[in-house]
C-alpha cells in the first residue's frame, strides 16, 4: 500500500528511551562492523528509505528478487539488499541469534536478529539484476571480489542514525523530506536523481520537467557510493549549491541522498523511484540509459539508451510515481539557447554543440576552455579546485625490469632532472630504500615480493594524491601486481610505466650484486629471469632499451614521455 506523500512513513528505529537500553545491552552481543556500502544500506532501511523492507533480505525474499524483482510478499523491489559475510563470521553465528550492526569506528547503529543464512549462486545474482556476469561492471566486480560469500538476512531493530560530518543541513530522512514538503504545501514533486555535478543542460532540464508536470523540484544527488572513477561527492555538492541560486527558490530545494548505487540501469531506475516516493516525491526524472554503468568487456553498452525508461513505464503505477522522461538536451548555437535533441525540426540548418562527460574530462585535465554555454562559471571553478590541469597533479613513474637492468640508474638520473625543473616534490622510492623502512620484515617469496609491491603502490597513490611526483623502481615481475598498482594510483593521478627493457644476458654480464651466479647456483630461490618468470609489460607508456645508450639519453626519454602527456610544462 503506498503512503500518501505527505504523511509520515514507518522507520525502523526505536523511541530514543529503548535505544540507550539497547545500546547498553548490546555490549554483550556479536559485533559486526559494516563496510561503507552496507552502511548506506542500512541508513535507508532505518530511515524508511527502502520501505517496505523491515531488514536485510531472507533468502526467500532474495530468490524472489533475483528472479523476478518481487519479495516473497508480492511487492515490486529490484535490487538484493543483502548483508555479505564472510565465511569464518558466518560460522561463528546461529540462527535466531542478535547481533550488534556497528560503523567502522565501532559505533552501535542497529541490531539484527539473523533469520537466514546462505551461500549465493553470484553468477545467477550478476545475470538476473545487471544482465551480465561481466566483471567490467563495477557492481558485478563488488560482488565477486569484495563481497562476502555468504549472505545473512533478518528484521532491523534500529537505533542511531550513521554520523555525517560533512554537508549536515543537506541531508534528510524520508520523514523530513514529507514534513518539509507538507509544511509548504507541495503536494506534486519532482525528483531529479544525479551523481554528475550539475551543467546547464541539467539546469535547462530540471526546469522542463517541473513545468511540465507542474511540479515543485527536489535535487537529490546522490552522495552514498557512485561508480569509481566519478567526481566526488564534496566536490559535486560544492558544484549543486554554487547553482542553486539559479532556481526559483520558493519551488526547488535540495536534498542528499546516501545510497549506495549499484549502477543496475533499469533495475536500479525502478529501485531509484521506490526510493524517491519514499521520500514523499510523486514524479521523477528518469534518464537515457539511467545509472549505467558504461560499457561491457566487448566494449559495448550495457544497456540500451531507453531499457530503463521502458521498464519504469511498465511498473510506474506499482512504484507509485510518476515518470518525466528526460529529453536529451542540446545547445542551438544560432538560437543560444538549450532544446530537446528530437524536438529541433531545422536541425539541419543550425549549429548543435554538446560536451560528453568525456571531453569535459579532458579539458579539465588539459586545462582549456570550458564554454560558458555548457556550464556555469561557479561550477567550472569548483571543478578545477579538485581536477587542475595535469601540469599540477602529482603523477607516478613506475620502472619494471630485470635486477641489474638499470632502472636505479635511470629512476635517479629522472629524480635530478625534475627536482632541476622544481614546482613538486619529487620522492624517489627505491627497492632497497623501502625494503629497509617498509618492508624490513619481508622475505623474498612470491607472496611477500608482492606484499612489497603494493606497499610501495600506496604510498606512491598517497604522494600522487598530494600533487608530488612518485618515481618507483622495483623488479614488479608479474602484471597482475602491476594492474592493481595501477588502479591505486589512477584514483588520484597519471600512472607512468616504463619497462626497462634490458636483456636477461645483458643484465648477467652486468651482474654488479653477483646475483645472477648466486641464482644460477641454486644460492637464490625463487630468482626473476632464472627460476622465477618475468611478464613483461605488454603496453608500458614507455619501453626503454639501456644497451649501448647513456643513462642520461634514457631520463630524457622520460621526460619526453611526460611532456607529452601534458604532465610536466615542454620547455
Amino acid at each position: 500500500m503506498n503512503i500518501p506523500n505527505l504523511a509520515p512513513i514507518p522507520e525502523l528505529y526505536v523511541s530514543y528511551e529503548s535505544a540507550q537500553k539497547l545500546k547498553t545491552e548490546a555490549g554483550d552481543l556479536t559485533s559486526l562492523d559494516l563496510t561503507p556500502r552496507q552502511i548506506c544500506d542500512l541508513e535507508l532501511l532505518m530511515n524508511g528509505g527502502f520501505n517496505p523492507l523491515k531488514g536485510f533480505l531472507s533468502e526467500e525474499d532474495y530468490n524472489g528478487v533475483v528472479e523476478n524483482m518481487r519479495l516473497a510478499d508480492g511487492h515490486l523491489w529490484p535490487i538484493p539488499i543483502t548483508l555479505d559475510v564472510s565465511e569464518e563470521v558466518a560460522a561463528g553465528l546461529e540462527l535466531g541469534q542478535d547481533i550488534a550492526l556497528r560503523d567502522q569506528e565501532g559505533v552501535i547503529l542497529a541490531t539484527m536478529t539473523v533469520t537466514d543464512r546462505w551461500t549465493p549462486d553470484k553468477s545467477r545474482e550478476a545475470e538476473k539484476v545487471f544482465g551480465a556476469d561481466d566483471l567490467a561492471h563495477p557492481a558485478v566486480n563488488y560482488l565477486h571480489h569484495t563481497a562476502g560469500k555468504v549472505y545473512l538476512g533478518g528484521p532491523i531493530t534500529g537505533i542511531q542514525q550513521p554520523v555525517h560530518y560533512d554537508f549536515r543541513a543537506r541531508r534528510d530522512t524520508p520523514n523530513e523530506l514529507r514534513a518539509y514538503f507538507r509544511k509548504l504545501g507541495w503536494r506534486k514533486v519532482v525528483a531529479f536523481q544525479t551523481r554528475n555535478p550539475l551543467h546547464r543542460a541539467h539546469q535547462e532540464l530540471t526546469f522542463r520537467a517541473a513545468k511540465e508536470s507542474q511540479a515543485n523540484l527536489l535535487i537529490h544527488p546522490v552522495v552514498g557510493m557512485t561508480k569509481p572513477g566519478d567526481v566526488d561527492h564534496f566536490t559535486r555538492v560544492r558544484c549543486y549549491e554554487a547553482v542553486l541560486d539559479k532556481y526559483p527558490q520558493a519551488t526547488t530545494t535540495m536534498s542528499l541522498l546516501n545510497l549506495a548505487m549499484r549502477m543496475a540501469g533499469p533495475r536500479e531506475a525502478v529501485w531509484h523511484g521506490i526510493i524517491r516516493r519514499n521520500h514523499g516525491c510523486t514524479h521523477m526524472i528518469v534518464g537515457r540509459d539511467h545509472a549505467g554503468p558504461g560499457k561491457n568487456s566487448a566494449g559495448e553498452d550495457f544497456y540500451g539508451p531507453y531499457d530503463a525508461q521502458d521498464l519504469f513505464r511498465e511498473h510506474q503505477e506499482e512504484i507509485g510515481i510518476e515518470m518525466v522522461d528526460f529529453k536529451h538536451m542540446v545547445y542551438v548555437q544560432e538560437r543560444a539557447q538549450y532544446e530537446p535533441a528530437d524536438e529541433i525540426a531545422d536541425k539541419d540548418n543550425v549549429t548543435i554543440l554538446n560536451i560528453s562527460g568525456t571531453e569535459l574530462r579532458r579539458r579539465l585535465r588539459e586545462g582549456l576552455e570550458i564554454p560558458e554555454w555548457f556550464s556555469f562559471p561557479e561550477v567550472v571553478k569548483e571543478l578545477r579546485r579538485t581536477s587542475p590541469p595535469r601540469s599540477k597533479q602529482g603523477f607516478t613513474v613506475f620502472f619494471t625490469g630485470l635486477s641489474g637492468s638499470g632502472k636505479s640508474t635511470i629512476a635517479n638520473a629522472l629524480m635530478v632532472k625534475l627536482m632541476e625543473m622544481g614546482g613538486r616534490p619529487v620522492t624517489l622510492l627505491d627497492g632497497d630504500v623501502v625494503r629497509k623502512h617498509l618492508s624490513s620484515e619481508l622475505g623474498f617469496s612470491k607472496e611477500h615480493r608482492d606484499l612489497n609491491i603494493k606497499r610501495i603502490g600506496y604510498v606512491a597513490s598517497e604522494i600522487t594524491k598530494n600533487g608530488g611526483i612518485a618515481i618507483c623502481a622495483p623488479i614488479a615481475p608479474y602484471t597482475a601486481t602491476r594492474r592493481a598498482v595501477r588502479e591505486m594510483i589512477e584514483q588520484y593521478g597519471a600512472f607512468v610505466e616504463v619497462h626497462v627493457a634490458t636483456s636477461l644476458e645483458e643484465c648477467e654480464r652486468r651482474d654488479r650484486k653477483g646475483l645472477y651466479k648466486l641464482a644460477r647456483e641454486g644460492k637464490i630461490k625463487e630468482f626473476t629471469g632464472i627460476s622465477d618468470p618475468y611478464e613483461a609489460p605488454t603496453e608500458p607508456e614507455l619501453r626503454v632499451e639501456t644497451e649501448n645508450v647513456d643513462v642520461d639519453n634514457c631520463a630524457h626519454q622520460v621526460i619526453l614521455t611526460l611532456e607529452s602527456m601534458g604532465l610536466i610544462a615542454a620547455h
